[in-house]
Formats: C-alpha cells, sequence, structure tokens
C-alpha cells in the first residue's frame, strides 16, 4: 500500500507468484466450509461481498507484481467500521484469514489475498471526518488518498507530512501500516511522527481506540505507535488522528550536482549531513541512473545534452527561513566533493532538475523487468553502502542501479533482470532468476553489516521475511511472535506476512 513507490508504478512484466493468505501452520483448521462462511458475509454485508473473477484478480495482487497462487474467497467492500467488525467477527469464528487492503500500490506482497483469504478493502472508508485548524489535526478513514488530503488541507493552510512518491495513488491507511516514507522524511519525519492516534479494529471485532489528540501522551504502552507499520499483521486500521503542519510558504532553493561517479557523490551527501544541514530533499542517483536516464531521453527525442556520458547526480532541495544561505552551503560542499553545480530558485529551471528524479524508474523498466528493493544504513554509511553494492555487481554479473533517498540513508537498489519460467530455487517467486535473488539477499546482509536495516519504507511483505530473523535475532523474532499471537491468538490477520510461518 503505501510508500516510496515510483510515479511511475514499478509492475514487472513477468507474473510471478507468491503464497499468501495462508494461515499458520498450526492456525486451527477453518470450522465451516467457505460456502457457509461466504454465505454468513452476504447476509451481514448485502451487496458489498464480490466473488467475480475480475475482483479475485484484484485481491490476488498488488503493484510488487506478485500474485497469489489460489484465489481469495471473496473481496468485501467495507463502507464503514461496523463493516469491517463484522468481517472480523465472522472471520474469526469460523478460522478465515482476512487481508486488509487498501489501493495496493505497495510493493512488497502485503495486501495479496490468496487461498481462501477474505479480501478487506478499505477504499471506499475515504472521508475527511474533521479538520481543527486550531488544533493542528485531521481525523479520517483509512482509504483518503494521500494528495487527496493535502488537497484539501491546503485550503486551511494547512500540509500532512508524509509525502511518499505513490502520495496521488496511496491512501493514508496504507501509508500507515507500512510507515511509509518519502523525498522528505529527512526533515519532516516518515509517517509515525505524524500520526497521534487509530481506531484499530482487532481480529475478533473489537474496536480500540488508540493514543489522543494531545501533542503530548504517554499513558501506557504506546499502542499507535506499535500498531504504525504493523502491515496488517495486528489489527485493521479503520481511522486515524493525524498532526497537521502549516504549509511551507517561504522560499525554496533547487541545487543540482554531477559526481564523477556514485561514491563521490554520497560522501557529499554525507558531508552535508555533517555539517549540520537539513535540507527539505536530498536525492542521488548513481551512475547508472543517470545513464538510463540518457538512454530514455534520447529514445523519446528529447534534449539530453544537459547530462553527462557519465556521472551520478546529487539532487538537494531547502526550504524554509534560511533557504538561500542553506542552498549556497550545499554548493560548496558538492564543489568541494567534485561536484559540477547548478543552484537555482527559479521555479522552472527546479522542475528540470526534480524532474531528473522522476525519470528513474520508467527509464530503468525501459531496459527490463525490475525488483525493486529498500534498505537503509547510518547516513555516514552511504558511500561504503554504495561501494558494496559495487561489488556485489561485479562478483555476480547482476545489474543494481541504486537511487537514494541520501537524506536519510534510505537506498532503493533496483535489480534489472529478464524473467525464467521455472525460479522456484529462489523459494520467492517465480520470474526471479535465482542469481538475481542471491545478490539482492546479498544487498540485504551488506545492509544489516553496515548497521542497516533491511526495509527503511516498503515493509517486510513476503518479500523479505526470510530475512526478518537475521536482523531482529532469535529472542526479538520470538518476543515479536508472541506479540503478534497476543493481538490476533487465531493467526488470522494477513497470515504469512512479515513472519515466515
Amino acid at each position: 500500500m503505501s510508500q516510496d513507490t515510483p510515479d511511475t508504478p514499478l509492475v514487472p512484466t513477468s507474473t510471478p507468484t507468491a503464497p499468501s493468505g495462508d494461515a499458520p501452520a498450526d492456525a486451527p483448521a477453518a470450522v465451516v466450509a467457505p460456502e457457509e462462511v461466504l454465505a454468513r458475509l452476504q447476509e451481514a454485508l448485502p451487496g458489498r461481498v464480490d466473488t467475480s473473477p475480475e475482483a479475485l484478480a484484484l485481491a490476488g495482487a498488488d503493484r510488487s507484481g506478485y500474485k497469489a497462487a489460489t484465489d481469495a474467497l471473496c473481496l468485501v467492500r467495507a463502507e464503514s467500521v461496523e463493516d469491517v467488525q463484522a468481517v472480523c467477527r465472522i472471520a474469526s469464528e469460523t478460522r478465515t484469514p482476512v487481508v486488509p487492503r487498501g489501493a495496493a500500490s505497495g510493493i512488497s506482497g502485503g495486501s495479496v489475498a490468496g487461498d481462501g483469504a477474505i479480501s478487506l478493502d478499505l477504499n471506499s472508508m475515504n472521508r475527511i471526518l474533521e479538520i481543527s485548524v486550531a488544533d493542528r489535526v485531521a481525523v479520517v478513514e483509512p482509504g483518503i488518498l494521500n494528495g487527496d488530503l493535502n488537497r484539501a488541507l491546503a485550503e486551511h493552510g494547512l500540509w500532512w507530512a508524509p509525502d511518499p512518491a505513490s502520495k496521488d495513488i496511496s491512501t493514508v491507511g496504507g501509508n500507515i501500516a507500512l510507515n511509509a516514507g518519502g523525498l522528505l522524511c529527512a526533515k519532516y519525519g516518515v509517517t509515525r511522527e505524524a500520526v497521534l492516534g487509530l481506531s484499530v479494529v482487532l481480529a475478533d471485532g473489537t474496536l480500540l481506540e488508540l493514543g489522543h489528540r494531545s501533542v503530548k501522551g504517554v499513558t501506557g504502552y504506546d499502542l499507535t505507535a506499535l500498531m504504525i507499520g504493523s502491515e496488517g499483521t495486528l489489527g485493521v486500521i479503520v481511522g486515524a488522528t493525524l498532526a497537521l503542519r502549516p504549509v511551507v510558504t517561504s522560499g525554496q532553493v533547487t541545487v543540482g550536482g554531477f559526481f564523477p561517479d556514485v561514491v563521490a557523490a554520497a560522501s557529499a551527501s554525507a558531508a552535508i549531513t555533517a555539517a549540520g544541514l537539513v535540507p527539505a530533499i536530498m536525492e542521488l542517483l548513481d551512475e547508472a541512473n543517470v545513464d538510463a536516464i540518457r538512454r530514455y531521453t534520447l529514445a523519446r527525442g528529447e534534449d539530453a545534452s544537459a547530462l553527462p556520458e557519465h556521472g551520478a547526480y546529487l539532487l538537494v532541495q531547502t526550504d524554509g527561513p534560511g533557504a538561500e544561505a542553506e542552498g549556497a552551503r550545499v554548493a560548496e560542499l558538492m564543489e568541494a566533493n567534485r561536484g559540477q553545480v547548478r543552484l537555482t530558485s527559479d521555479p522552472e529551471v527546479a522542475d528540470e532538475l526534480t524532474g531528473l528524479r522522476r525519470l528513474v524508474f520508467p527509464s530503468l523498466e525501459a531496459l527490463g523487468t525490475v525488483l525493486v528493493e529498500d534498505v537503509a544504513v547510518p547516513r555516514s554509511k552511504m558511500p561504503e553502502m554504495f561501494a558494496r553494492i559495487r561489488e556485489i555487481e561485479a562478483a555476480t554479473g547482476v545489474q543494481i542501479p541504486t537511487a537514494a533517498h541520501a537524506g536519510d540513508g534510505n537506498l532503493h537498489p533496483i535489480a534489472i533482470y529478464e524473467p525464467v519460467e521455472d525460479a522456484s530455487a529462489t523459494g520467492v517467486a517465480a520470474g526471479i532468476p535465482a542469481d538475481v535473488w542471491d545478490a539482492v539477499g546479498q544487498v540485504f546482509r551488506a545492509a544489516l553489516d553496515l548497521g542497516g536495516t533491511l526495509t527503511g519504507e516498503h515493509g517486510v511483505g513476503v518479500l523479505k521475511r526470510e530475512f526478518l530473523r537475521d536482523e531482529l535475532g532469535d529472542a526479538q523474532y520470538a518476543l515479536q511472535e508472541r506479540v503478534k499471537a497476543a493481538f490476533d491468538p487465531l493467526g488470522i490477520l494477513n497470515p504469512g506476512k512479515v513472519f515466515d510461518l
């Protein structure tokens, strides 16, 4: 559902499959036949239960390219909290898996439902219930699109800061379920910093009101923070109280710099961070990205004279009071790290410089099927992480162009490959060659070696669950399984996701 999904959705041209919607091996067997479960759902939610082939195909896929091996039981289009409670009660009583679903714009397979699961679609729950200028909060339903929310808030001079590239197609509920990030995280934070409270329906239909409306609140355990990023495995988010910011109206300066190689560009980004500067945007593209953008631009018959034939690109944007002085200092640090720099406060030129970042994904898709990954490392380790990716490419022969939210150390290694008919050896999905998945696994482990994490914003879903124990360790992994069991003792909420069950 949400996360830094590219402006052009990344849907591999192959149709790989992945297990989804399977109940854990030790979960109680269903106590009623699927036909009876369906009948109960249709009685409780007339007109909102869809078993058409089109609905089941929709339920069985997301923008990751993964498809469920077998069909879901149905797709239920919930219109109210009561609808969600009814679905969860029936699911709990009948031991039927439930997979929450928003816009399904995620790329980790987290919202894919199959094998007789109920796909619980929340897109119709898309109202803004309240906007309070005095308290700087909004209360919303989960299905509202991020972009639609901010267009409505702009009329009040307010803004919800999470800004994934998928904001025009991803839901707020999905952003929360994945703790989505984006281009502005280094300065304005990820989704967790912008959520005060949640309304959540548990697996048995119980409605919980978590968090608070006040700016501060430390009563009891912070279950709101626990729910954020839980990927639908602990409860179904049915409402959110969001912390808002005033719209930034003061100056904006954009700096674009080309570097001889990505290590030099990463060193420049590290120097900017070390200098105490906090740009609104700091994006880094390696040599392969710049080369792909150049070829893509030429193929469309457009002028590519501004792009070097070889080199990496660092984009920085400053805003607010002091933006001009901060931008000038950024330019100095880029030049000190061998960058060829262009600085502007002209909106048209700024669009040209930022436009290069928006071309990353379409330009790579033009080269073949892409597997978009998501790791994060401490910002000081960015140069070393890029160097490690280059070593993995050289050792495996797999192309892994890499873009990064350099301001927060979040990298997106993107493997380019030709799909194969049988890739069962990967244990992940048909279509991905074993050597590609091995190379990607090496990238994951390199990030962990450098003190980083498997995922900065896309979530674990299906794709990374086999690596989760490597990051958490046995003791924490077991504790997190117990947390899951405390919220969902029957194991029916989005089973088969996050944990390698």
